[in-house]
Formats: C-alpha cells, sequence, structure tokens
C-alpha cells in the first residue's frame, strides 16, 4: 500500500521531461495560434487589395468610356454646337463632370481635334490604411505601398483624343471677269492671288485627294467644250466658234444641278448692251447698219465687249484637275470684258460639284479630260469622306442680263440684205400699219414701203438673201435692230409712238433680268448650297456696297467673308488655302 502510493505520488509531481514536454506542447500551441492569425489578416489585406483594385478599375473604365464617347461626338464635323461644351455635356450626364479637367479643341476648315483629360481619385480603403501604417506589413510590402502612393493612390486618369478630316476635296472657283476687272489692276492682283492659292492647295495634298474646277463668269459662263458635250438636249446654237453659254431658265435657280439631258437654250450671240441711236438720243433719222458706232456689236481690239456671251476662249470653265501647270495657265489668260452675273457664275460653281454630274465625269475621265485619280466625282453631298467647297470673288454687283428671244436666236428672220451695197429690207406680211393692201416690205434707208425685199433700185441683176438670226446678230446690235426696223417702220411716221414700240420690241426681241431678280436668284442657290453642306467663301474685291452685300450673305459665315481691296486679295486666299490640307479620319 505505502509502495503504491509512493508510486503514484512520484507519477503526480511532474518531472523534468513532462514539464519540458508541456511546455513545448504549450509553445507550439501559442505559434500556431499567431501564424493563422497572421495568415488571415494577410488574406483580408489581399482580399481588400483586390476591392481596392477592382473599384479603381470600375471607375478608370467608365471614365475612358466616357471621354471617348464625348471627343468623338464633339470631334464630329457635322455637330454643330460647341465642342468643349458637348463634352462637358457628356460627363454631365453620366455623373462624373466633377473629374472632367481640361478640354482642347483645334480646327479648321476641314478637320476638328478634340483632346480631353480627367481623373478620378477613388479614395482605396486598405491601401489608406497601409500608409497610414494602421497595419503593420514588412519591408518589402512598405517598399510596394511606397510606389503605389508615389503614384497617387490609384487614382483613374483618362486621355483621350478624337480628330475628323475629310479625306476628299472638291473646289471650285467662281471668279469675276467682268469688264470692270481690267481696271486699277483687279485682274492682275486676281491672277496672282489665285495661283498662289491653287499652288498651295495642291503642294500640301501629297494623298492626291484635292481637285480644283474654275468657273470664270461675267455676263454669262462659257462652258467648256468637253463639258457642254455632255448636255445632249441643246438648241439655239449660234453657230459662233467659242460661244458655249447657255440662257438658264429661271427653275434653274432653284436647284444644284444643271441636268445633262434637260432641255437647254444655247444663248445667242449678240449685242443687247450697248445703246444705238434711238429716241433716248432724240435721233429718229436713219443711221447706217455699217455705222460702228451706234450699228454695229461693239468691238474693241477683236473682243466683243457688251455681247452676252463674249467669244473668249480663255474665260471657259477649266474641268476639275490636279495640275498646278493647267490650272494656273488657266488663270493667267483670264480675259476682263463683258456684265456681272453672279448669279450664273455661281450656278455653274454649284452645279460642277452637283452629284448628278458623275455620269459626265466618268465620261470625261475616260476621254482623258479629267485624271483618273479623279474617278466617282463629284461625291454625293452627304459622304462624311467628302467636302466640297466654293470660293467666289467680284467686284462689283448683280447688272442687268439681257438674253435674247427664244423666236430670236435661230432660224431665218424676217430681214433680207442685199447683194448690191448690203443695205437691208424687212417683211411685215401684214404690210404698212393702218394701209389696208399695202407693201409688206419696209426699207429702213430709204424710210419707204415696196412690194419686194430691197436689192437695187432700177436693177434687177441683183438678189435679196434672207438672213438668219445669227447672221443678224452677228452684223447689228438689238437696240439697233429694235429702233431702225421695227419702230420707223411701225409707227407710221408719227415720232411720238416710236418710243413705246421700241420698248415693245426690245422686250419681244430680248428678255432683260434686272440686279434684284439676279439677287434673289443668287440667294436661293447660296442658301441650297449650305443646306448641303457645301462651304461657300466669298470675297468682295472692291465691290460696291450692294455686291458686298450679297457676298456677304452667301459665304456660310462671317469668318468665311472678305472684304478686300488692291493686294489683300491675296490675304484672302492664302486664309482659305490655310485651312486646306490633307484629310483624314483618325480617332
Amino acid at each position: 500500500m505505502n509502495a503504491m502510493n509512493a508510486l503514484v505520488t512520484r507519477q503526480r509531481e511532474p518531472g523534468l521531461p513532462t514539464q519540458l514536454i508541456r511546455r513545448f506542447v504549450a509553445d507550439q500551441n501559442g505559434s500556431l495560434t499567431i501564424f493563422a492569425l497572421v495568415l488571415f489578416v494577410l488574406m483580408v489585406f489581399m482580399g481588400g487589395l483586390a476591392i481596392d483594385l477592382m473599384r479603381y478599375e470600375q471607375t478608370r473604365t467608365a471614365l475612358q468610356n466616357t471621354l471617348d464617347r464625348a471627343t468623338l461626338a464633339s470631334a464630329s464635323l457635322t455637330q454643330t454646337l460647341n465642342p468643349a461644351d458637348v463634352v462637358t455635356d457628356y460627363f454631365t450626364k453620366a455623373g462624373m463632370v466633377q473629374y472632367l479637367n481640361s478640354v482642347t479643341v483645334t480646327e479648321g476648315l476641314n478637320f476638328r481635334n478634340v483632346v480631353a483629360d480627367a481623373s478620378a481619385a477613388t479614395n482605396p480603403f486598405f491601401l489608406n490604411m497601409l500608409q497610414d501604417g494602421k497595419i503593420t506589413a514588412d519591408r518589402d510590402t512598405k517598399y510596394a505601398v511606397n510606389k503605389m502612393d508615389s503614384r497617387k493612390q490609384l487614382d483613374a486618369v483618362g486621355h483621350s483624343m478624337a480628330e475628323q478630316r475629310i479625306s476628299n476635296v472638291e473646289i471650285t472657283l467662281v471668279l469675276d471677269v467682268s469688264g470692270s476687272m481690267g481696271s486699277n489692276n483687279r485682274l492682275v492682283n486676281l491672277k496672282s492671288a489665285a495661283k498662289e492659292f491653287v499652288s498651295s492647295i495642291l503642294t500640301k495634298d501629297v494623298e492626291s485627294k484635292i481637285a480644283i474646277a474654275i468657273v470664270p463668269f461675267n455676263s454669262q459662263v462659257n462652258v467648256n467644250a468637253d463639258l457642254l458635250s455632255k448636255y445632249t438636249n441643246r438648241s439655239n446654237a449660234s453657230g459662233t466658234a467659242n460661244v458655249n453659254c447657255i440662257d438658264l431658265p429661271a427653275a434653274m435657280y432653284n436647284q444644284t444641278s444643271i441636268p445633262t439631258n434637260t432641255p437647254l437654250s444655247m444663248s445667242a450671240h449678240a449685242d443687247g448692251w450697248t445703246i444705238s441711236l434711238n429716241y433716248y438720243d432724240y435721233h429718229y433719222d436713219y443711221y447706217s447698219a455699217t455705222d460702228a458706232n451706234w450699228a454695229k456689236p461693239y468691238v474693241v481690239s477683236g473682243h466683243f465687249i457688251n455681247n452676252s456671251c463674249p467669244p473668249e476662249p480663255q474665260n471657259m470653265i477649266a474641268l476639275p484637275s490636279r495640275s498646278i501647270t493647267t490650272l494656273q495657265s488657266q488663270i493667267n489668260n483670264l480675259y476682263a470684258i463683258g456684265g456681272t452675273s453672279i448669279d450664273t457664275g455661281f450656278k455653274w460653281g454649284l452645279a460642277m460639284m452637283d452629284p448628278t454630274l458623275r455620269s459626265a465625269y466618268s465620261s470625261l475621265i475616260s476621254g482623258g479630260k479629267i485624271p483618273s485619280s479623279l474617278s466617282g466625282r463629284p461625291f454625293d453631298y452627304t459622304d462624311p469622306e467628302a467636302m466640297k467647297v466654293i470660293v467666289v470673288m467680284t467686284d462689283g454687283e448683280n447688272t442687268s442680263r439681257d438674253q435674247v428671244g427664244e423666236n430670236y436666236k435661230s432660224g431665218l428672220s424676217s430681214i433680207y440684205k442685199s447683194s448690191y451695197d448690203g443695205q437691208y429690207s424687212i417683211r411685215f406680211q401684214t404690210g404698212r400699219p393702218g394701209v389696208a393692201g399695202s407693201n409688206e416690205y419696209y426699207v429702213p434707208h430709204k424710210n419707204a414701203w415696196q412690194n419686194k425685199p430691197y436689192t437695187r433700185d432700177g436693177s434687177t441683176s441683183y438678189t435679196a438673201t434672207q438672213q438668219t438670226w445669227p447672221q443678224v446678230w452677228s452684223a447689228m446690235r438689238v437696240k439697233y435692230v429694235a429702233w431702225q426696223f421695227y419702230a420707223r417702220a411701225l409707227s407710221g411716221g408719227d415720232y411720238n409712238q416710236m418710243p413705246g414700240i421700241f420698248d415693245t420690241w426690245m422686250s419681244t426681241l430680248a428678255t432683260s433680268f434686272d440686279g434684284t431678280t439676279m439677287d434673289t436668284q443668287l440667294n436661293n442657290l447660296c442658301t441650297m448650297a449650305k443646306t448641303n453642306k457645301v462651304i461657300v467663301y466669298g470675297i468682295a474685291f472692291e465691290a460696291p456696297p450692294v455686291g458686298q452685300t450679297a457676298i456677304s450673305k452667301c459665304a456660310t459665315s462671317s469668318a468665311h467673308y472678305f472684304n478686300a481691296s488692291g493686294i489683300q486679295i491675296s490675304t484672302a486666299f492664302r486664309a482659305i488655302a490655310s485651312n486646306i490640307s490633307q484629310l483624314r479620319l483618325t480617332q
């Protein structure tokens, strides 16, 4: 019993091995607990970092998406709002306007570039705890945190740039070559400025995407013969070389195109403007049809000054081209002559870039008249990769334009010419007014009526040839014919009736369009051009107030209008050229 008790007592008293074991066990349990706690904290920290990174990525993605949408929308050349306002509006609607830092807009004639920057602090929770020392980490972790701190604590930073440039450009120069351009070195200054413009534009166009056409105008527009051949429904050609003008009907000034299949009447080669001896001068007697001062068309140094369509080949339309030499040669040869019809010049300038001419241009390309590199033109007005520009320049204002009546352009007239002395007579089938059964032929130089055309008194060896209307107009002015052949014949010798008869026959032989009507037609065309996104630049070159008003109204905006004098016209063309460069769409 005592021995057993002693054994039990020895077992209860811890010996050295048992104490070591117990301490070991106790020490091991504590280490595992600390290790587990460290692992738990690290797991929570890593999970927190993942949350911080996820919040950062969400904010960054939303910021960048808003930036991209905003810059793309604001850079579009079709939107007319302020580009910076468009970007701000996008951020406002996204609830992120407080993050928008800056918007920079650069734009010109054919491009718009928008750059926007934004940043948003994501305020990371766990990363801030590390930086604030709330969690102890080893040296490597602190190093990583410090590096992140130098990068602004995971701030979401966004940057976006969008730029729209147009890759195909059609330019038409509508240039005034009326008689007044010959004074004060206006034409000289115009030629210098226009040639520099052509060189500047095409030299910089390394992608060969820009084409330039030229439409000179005075009282009319003389159409290039190759282009004219594509208008297949023409009538009343005068037969005079280099007279390729068309008397456009009023309806044409209410549309952008001149359809190639529409019936068109050619202009007569006639002097309808130059005055003649008539009641305005209180001369009621006969003056010879060969009188250069009062009867024959006004010609100076071989130029028909006041013909509605002067036969000047150098003033014809120049087809779209990329050749600097060809275009500059055309400009250099321009000749100042005739009146001023800005409406007709602008009409042809707009028609030259109307898509309805695409088929005609394709045919001209096939014939080698237009470079093959310009295939597919004129482009649609809605083509996002195309831009159309008209530069219209004048030194005057719309003056009255006379067009010979349709019944007096071609075919036989009622006027006869003697083979003996070139004197004329005219037939009135009803005979002398007020005299029943009277003779039908009036002879102006005799102021007499007879029963046959005049040949030669007392001789039957000569004939009288019935003249065509082109023959009449090549020999005599319209006003001379109206006075000598109609007013004197039909007045019955009553001088008081002659002015009224003259006015009646002038309105019969020719139609006159006044400046007010022409201004209205020009305004209609300019409005249609701008509606179809054609950019219109206007240059009033030493023009009178009425001309300045017409051109400023025609221009796309006040920034597209120039009032120039002297060599300032070069400055105007340079300002336009500086906005036209290589065109492309990038983002």
